[in-house]
């Protein structure tokens, strides 16, 4: 069916032109649109309005929230075009209106699929199922997909759209734990983005690939992928929606391999990116709550505060399971502030919003005191946490076990804190990562330390306290001084003891680690005074039982107490005493004559 209507390019002429159902279709001279119901037929130059071209050019110039409004204000005038459409989406993305962007790109694929341009609407649509796919909706992203792909179905010619599905097709597979099929999926995407030198295109498949091949374990080669992608991510090779997400995906996929210096190193280059354009929203989701993290790891607490209570105003309205992260970072912070409330009040949060609680909770359990519940909660998720393999692979058991060692030692069970102790060893063996080897190396020598062979505990607390230092992560290094310490005064060597706990005191106050000094003030004012006299009445029985060469089990039926109980007890004892064995401890109550 055609229409006649009057040209006002050409007034007085009468033109035929097909009619249109969609908002906009272009010729050389004229735009034919169709708006409120009515077609119009205006000339090119008249259908952009100042607003439309000072929309395109705060884009070329990055300001976000110029283009935004210009754009915004255009479109309530007159329908933009779907070039136009999609720098409107991409400002509305850049400046945190994600929903307001889906819909331009919706609309934008529509009036492509009308004009016949199959190829870039495919790109649209598949575009929106990556963002959908990344904001956790699963049943749109696969929507998404399988419209796209249907658009293309029927070419006879590869294009670099293609690519674009396969790359959504991977990251599906991969969330299942088909690590195959992804990285076929990425492949297949690599060849296509060189075949047609698609930037876009290859940063997303080096990304994807990188992560595909990480959790297969082969992190080596993965690293070398994502650092690649962040090379073009940085040179400004690709699309700014693009470049935002590479940089987030990079640093968390760093976190997750416990790659410290690596994700420090592109956060820095993701704050100077975002300083460039200051109308930007850069960080979105777990990046939010990662860079508290850093933050708390480079010691600004306070800022760290900041960036999490942040965090939980800007992701009030999205997913639960991101709402959780954040609420479990803020509780991590009040708990090593000693704010025990705050920090009860938020991993409960966390918890209520999908977001297990520990190890934070069984930590907290255990600085107000309660052992027992400390380490029966703690036990609970180490026993049902996953192993290295999977879509969740180095992210649960890592994490638990240096904690757990902790619990266990402060418990006195030492038989399960050697064996988890020497589990996160062959972890940090496996990721060769920095952070981990540190925290391996902590907790073996604070096991070591525990079991009274001083000299060998010695040497790998000065391991991990190097590596602290190396990594710049202040609270970690002060607490391994403490232990370094402890063991300094029970091999006789007071000065070098009281010159770590003094470093230590130092920097738990700058931090305001509020738990750490009080305990720290205890074990200073204990090896100032006369040690015995610290000792209740039950501790000296226990230390004379020791001394006479009981065994726990005997102890416990001479007392009519559990080993449970007299295992905490010793470690009451051993610190009190400043010594770290049984023998040193029974050489301090013969000295002193206790027995």
């Amino acid at each position: 069916m055609a229409v006649q209507r009057e040209c006002w390019t050409c007034p007085g002429k009468r033109q035929k032109r097909p009619l249109i159902p969609l908002a906009t279709r272009s010729s050389k001279d004229c735009l034919i649109s169709t708006y409120h119901g009515r077609q119009i037929v205006l000339n090119r130059a008249m259908a952009r309005p100042s607003a439309i071209i000072q929309g395109r050019e705060a884009f070329a110039r990055r300001k976000w929230r110029e283009a935004y409004a210009q754009f915004a204000a255009a479109d309530r005038e007159l329908p933009l075009e779907p070039a136009d459409l999609e720098r409107f989406a991409t400002a509305a993305w850049l400046v945190g209106k994600e929903a307001q962007a889906t819909t331009m790109w919706m609309r934008a694929h529509h009036q492509l699929v009308d004009q016949g341009d199959v190829e870039r609407a495919a790109r649209l649509g598949f575009w929106l199922s990556l963002s959908l796919l990344l904001a956790g909706e699963m049943a749109r992203s696969t929507g998404w997909l399988a419209r796209s792909q249907r658009l293309l179905k029927d070419r006879e010619k590869v294009c670099a759209e293609q690519g674009y599905g396969l790359i959504v097709t991977g990251l599906l597979a991969m969330g299942k734990g088909n690590a195959g099929e992804a990285d076929a999926s990425f492949n297949q995407a690599l060849a296509l983005a060189e075949q047609f030198r698609d930037p876009d295109l290859l940063a997303l498949g080096l990304l994807s690939k990188g992560q595909s091949l990480i959790q297969s374990n082969n992190i080596a080669d993965g690293v070398a992928r994502l650092d690649e992608a962040m090379v073009a991510a940085t040179a400004g090779e690709v699309s700014p929606v693009l470049t935002g997400i590479i940089y987030c995906a990079v640093i968390l996929t760093c976190q997750r391999i416990f790659d410290l210096r690596r994700s420090r190193e592109w956060t820095m280059q993701l704050d100077a990116w975002c300083a460039s354009q200051p109308d930007l929203v850069p960080y979105r989701g777990q990046c939010l709550v990662h860079r508290s993290e850093v933050l708390q790891l480079k010691g600004d607490w306070p800022e760290a505060l900041a960036e999490v209570v942040k965090a939980r105003e800007h992701l009030a309205d999205r997913s639960e399971a991101v709402v959780g992260r954040a609420c479990y970072q803020q509780g991590e912070l009040h708990r090593l502030r000693g704010e025990f409330a705050q920090a009860d009040q938020m991993y409960r949060e966390a918890g209520r919003n999908g977001c297990e609680p520990q190890p934070g909770l069984s930590l907290l359990l255990l600085a107000e005191g309660k052992r027992d519940a400390a380490v029966a909660a703690i036990r609970g998720i180490v026993d049902s946490a996953g192993s290295l393999q999977g879509p969740r692979a180095g992210s649960s058991r890592p994490k638990l076990l240096a904690p757990y060692v902790e619990i266990l030692i402060a418990t006195g069970d030492m038989d399960t804190a050697h064996a988890a102790a020497d589990e996160l060893t062959r972890i940090a063996m496996t990721f060769d990562a920095p952070f981990l080897q540190a925290a391996s190396t902590q907790g073996t020598g604070a096991v070591l330390m525990a079991e009274g062979k001083t000299k060998a505990a010695l040497a790998h607390l000065r391991e991990a306290w190097a590596t602290w230092q190396e990594l710049n992560m202040p609270y970690e290094s002060a607490r391994v001084r403490v232990l370094i310490g402890r063991t300094c005064h029970g091999l006789g060597d007071h000065e070098t003891a009281r010159m770590h706990f003094d470093a230590a005191y130092a920097v738990f106050k700058q931090l305001g680690a509020a738990p750490d000094l009080v305990e720290l003030e205890r074990l200073m004012a204990i090896q100032d005074a006369r040690p015995s006299s610290t000792l209740t009445d039950r501790e000296r029985e226990v230390l004379s039982l020791v001394a006479s060469g009981e065994t726990n089990r005997e102890i416990a039926t001479a007392l009519g107490i559990s080993e449970h109980t007299v295992a905490r007890h010793l470690s009451n004892i051993f610190d009190k005493l400043g010594v770290t064995s049984r023998t040193a401890a029974s050489a301090f109550a013969h000295k002193h004559k206790l027995v």
